[in-house]
Parts: structure tokens; sequence; C-alpha cells
């Protein structure tokens, strides 16, 4: 039991009665008064946060009138500015456990009225399934259960993209050992590369990464490379930009032109929606030329060739490709340097695995055989012919007419989201190499009316029939078969594997001869006629 004395009750009260007083009194100050404390930084900044979601949230809400209203384009520009609005605001979004959940709903809710409910169904992939959870900021969406508008990405397929393990990866410690001759040797080796820079230990640990676990990620950028990188080159050098730093593709999509990162970064070179504006890359209800293979190759050259010009550093220009101008120029000014190893404790941990990840690929790139990848054979290029088609002709008719998979055709035309050209436009479409004469002279024969659609009942025309199996004859035409890949897969290996043509394989299948296929991947393959003979691939 506690002794309490009388004057010991009597102090307690006291200060209670001043406590009281005080709160009081506090309460009545003007927030504007000097009276009053001045706000913590954690105030300031989650008042920032709660400013930045309601700007966001404002120009969600426009978005979601212009489609009511039937405005499609309209409301895909307010949701990217929506997007944009946090993206550009300098603010980490994953500093903010608030701003993270709000911006990744946000994304959630835009897609679900971009994405069409049965396709939503399916396993997600367009949005890198691991970072975008399924959650409803505000439950609406669970009161109307009818079919969302739809603005886009109806038939447009996605993949993950690279940069969202990126910002993940953490080096084990037998990585980052690195032997300092090892380091010695990047001098020399860095003489091959077409532009300065400045070596550093941290280049070797991640060569040391892609010699070990990450070595199947390299293996598969170094073949699939060979699609597109004649084309980045080429244009990478009529902007004045070093050949060499090409290989920031290889870090941003692995060289897929349907890569899609969790923050909404699309195509090869991984354009925000505002970058990608202000570059020039339509982005309509029908197309996103942020998935382009030549306009948004030309667009991150001349983005960085931008940057060049402000920080008169590549290394510089790279890391702010990946984080931002603004972002780098307070890097520089808290270190004091323009050097990049100088400002690398200043930028995020993403961006410091960027640029030594893109001069690791580079020097590998370089001299495979030197760093333990001997033997790998880049794709061929992708060959097509480009023609002039008029509005709202169906990608299944174009590939009926040149006999090709409409998977084939997706795949050359990524930027394409509906698998039509678009309306009230003539358009520019990829079509396999050798087929212009025959597709230009076979299209005068369709009235333009009838060009929105297959010719017949059929979805695909791809020269092949299905065999019956109640025929013990040679069918005329082979017929179709589905298999699963297996880890290493590509086209080449199971043409050879089933005795059919790798060309054929390829274009059933929307891909090149030696892309890997993922394990487990469903492939379509043509079953050759009993009497046929052995095709192997060149």
């Amino acid at each position: 039991m506690i002794n309490s004395s009388p004057s010991r009750a009597i102090f307690r009260a006291t200060l209670f009665l001043a406590l009281a007083f005080s709160i009081n009194v506090y309460a009545q100050i003007p927030a504007g008064s000097s009276e009053r404390a001045i706000p913590t930084e954690v105030e300031r900044y989650d008042a920032a946060v709660a400013k930045l979601i309601e700007q966001a949230e404002a120009r969600f809400k426009e978005g979601e009138l212009n489609l009511k209203a039937g405005e499609r384009e309209q409301a895909r520009d307010k949701f990217d500015k929506a997007v944009d609005t946090i993206l550009e605001s300098g603010i980490n979004v994953k500093a903010s456990p608030r701003l993270e959940t709000y911006y990744l709903e946000l994304v959630e809710r835009i897609y679900r009225l971009e994405v069409p409910q049965q396709q939503q169904r399916a396993p997600k992939t367009e949005l890198a399934q691991a970072n975008i959870q399924q959650a409803s900021y505000t439950g609406q969406q669970d009161q109307n259960s009818q079919e969302p508008p739809q603005i886009g990405f109806k038939q447009q397929k996605f993949e993950p993209s690279p940069l969202d393990e990126l910002s993940k990866l953490i080096l084990t410690p037998e990585e980052q050992n690195v032997d300092p001759e090892d380091v010695a040797s990047l001098e020399v080796a860095k003489n091959a590369i077409d532009f300065q820079f400045e070596t550093n230990a941290t280049i070797q640990q991640f060569i040391n990464y892609y010699q070990g676990r990450g070595r199947s990620t390299m293996e598969a950028g170094l073949r699939r490379s060979g699609q597109f990188m004649a084309m980045a080159r080429k244009i990478f050098r009529e902007e004045g930009v070093p050949e060499d730093i090409t290989w920031l593709g290889q870090i941003e999509s692995a060289w897929r032109p349907t890569a899609r990162s969790w923050a909404a970064a699309s195509g090869l070179w991984q354009f925000m929606p505002g970058t990608g504006t202000t570059y020039g890359l339509r982005q309509t209800a029908w197309i996103d030329e942020r998935n382009s293979f030549e306009k948004a190759t030309r667009a991150s050259a001349r983005y960085l060739k931008d940057l060049y010009n402000h920080f008169g550093d590549w290394q510089l220009a790279m890391a702010a490709y990946n984080t931002g101008q603004g972002n780098i120029d307070r890097a520089i000014s808290r270190a004091g340097s323009r050097s990049y190893w100088k400002i690398f404790p200043y930028i995020a941990q993403e961006t410091r695995n960027y640029v030594p990840n893109i001069l690791a690929a580079m020097l590998i790139a370089k001299n495979p055989q030197k760093y333990g990848f001997p033997n790998i054979h880049p794709d061929a290029p992708l060959a097509y012919d480009i023609v002039q088609v008029p509005t709202a002709t169906s990608l299944h008719l174009i590939a009926q007419v040149t006999n090709v998979s409409v998977d084939y055709v997706r795949m050359l035309n990524p930027e394409l989201r509906r698998d039509t050209t678009p309306r009230g436009e003539s358009y520019q479409v990829r079509i396999p190499g050798g087929k212009a004469n025959q597709f230009v002279a076979a299209l005068k024969g369709i009235p333009i009316e009838k060009r929105d659609a297959p010719l017949s009942n059929n979805v695909e025309l791809t020269g092949y029939t299905r065999a019956k199996a109640d025929t013990t004859s040679t069918p005329a035409t082979p017929g179709l078969m589905k298999v699963k890949a297996r880890q290493g897969d590509t086209p080449a290996k199971l043409a050879e594997r089933y005795n059919v043509s790798a060309e054929d394989v390829a274009k059933m299948n929307g891909t090149a001869v030696n892309a890997e296929l993922q394990a487990g991947q469903e492939v379509k393959l043509p079953t050759p006629a009993p009497s046929s003979t052995r095709r192997r691939s060149r």
C-alpha cells in the first residue's frame, strides 16, 4: 500500500490544474502565431504526402468523369497525370507506407478500369504481379459488378520488368568479394567501351553476380539483344549517344518491348507516361508508342542526350535516366561532386544498382568469352516490312493474309493496344519480312469496311489445319499440337526435338528462333505429316 501525505496530494492537484490550463491556452493560440511550436519534419512530410495524394486523387476523379462521358482518350490522359503527380513529386514512394499503399491502389484502380473483367481473372502478369496487390481503395468496385468501360489494354499483354527486381537486389558476401587484380583489369577492359567512365569494385561485384546466380538473366539478354541491337545502335549513333549505352535495354527490359514495371513504366526503354509524352511517344486508347521498337528507341536516345547535355557525364546521365534529373542534382549538391561514385551514398538503392549493372553488362557483352559466356549466339534481327494500312485494320486479317499467327503480328507491333490498328487514321504496321508486295496486293481486293475483322470464322489462319483423328491418311496440311517448354528450351530446340521447322515454331508463337522460352510455357507446334522430311534450324 502506497502512503500519500496531504502535501503530496496538494502538489499533484496543483500540477494537474497547471497542465490543464497550459493545454487550454495552447489550444487557443492561432496556428499562425509565433507562440505555437514550429511543425516537426515528420509533420511537414506527412502534410506533403497528404497534399500529394489529394492532388493525384483529383486527377483520377477527373479521369473517371471523362470515362463516364465516353471521353476515353481524355480519361487516359487524366489517369496518366494522376500517376505522374506522385512519381514526379520528388517524394520517395517507398519511403512512405501511406503513399506507397495509395500508389499501388491507384495503379490497381486504373488497371481495373482499363482491362476487361475477364482478363483480370487471368494470371496477373501485366503489372508485375509480385508488386501490385489485389486491393480496392474505396470498395466501390464491389458495388457495381458490370464490366468496366475499356479505354485500352484490351488485347495488349505485358511482362514484368527487370527493374522490379533490381530495386530489391542485394549482393551476397561472395559476390561482393572482389580480387584487386579484377578491379585493376577493369581499367584495361573499359578501353573497349565507346565512352569514358570511372571504374569501381562495384562493377566487378555485378560481374560476379552475372557469373553466378544471375547467369541465366545475362545469357538470355545476350541472346535476345540480337533482335534489336542493330536497330538500337543505328539510332543511338544518329542521335549522338555512345552505342554501347544501348545495353541499358538489358537492364531496363531484358529486351522485351512488352515489359512493364510496378511504377507503370513500359517498353524496351521503360518510359513513364509523362516522360514518354515529353519525347513524342503517343499514348491513346489505340496505341502506346512507349512499346514501339524504333520510336521508343529514338526517344530514349534523345532523353539520354538531353541528360548528358545537362550533366556532362554519361554515368550521371544513366543514373538520372533511372531516378530523375532532380534527384541527381540534389545528390550532387549534397556530395559536392559531379562524380557518380562520390554521389553514390546519396542516391536510391535501385540507382546504386543500376549504373554498375549496365557497365557490367557492357563489359561482358564486349568480351563474353573472357567473363565465362562462350558460345552465346545472339538472335537474328527481327525481319519485317512496314506497310501503310487504312483505318481500323484487323491484326487477325493481317495474320491471315501473311500466313502467320496473330501472336506473331502482335509481337511485331507491341505498341498496338488492341487487335486492330487505330480507328480514324491510316497506320504503318509491321508485317513479316518479304511479304509486303503479297500483302498490299491482297489488301486491295478486300473492301475497306471489311478490313476490321478476319475474312472468315477462323480467328487465326496460320497455314495449318488441325488433323482429323478419325483418318489414317496423311493430311494435306500438317495439324497443330501443343507442348510444354522445358527449362532452357527455344523454338530451335523444340523444332529439333519434334522434327519441325524452327521458323514455323517461332512465328506460330510470336517469338524469335533462338529466344529462350519459360519453363512450363505452352508452345504451339506444327505436326508434320508422316512422310515429311526432317528439317533443321540453321
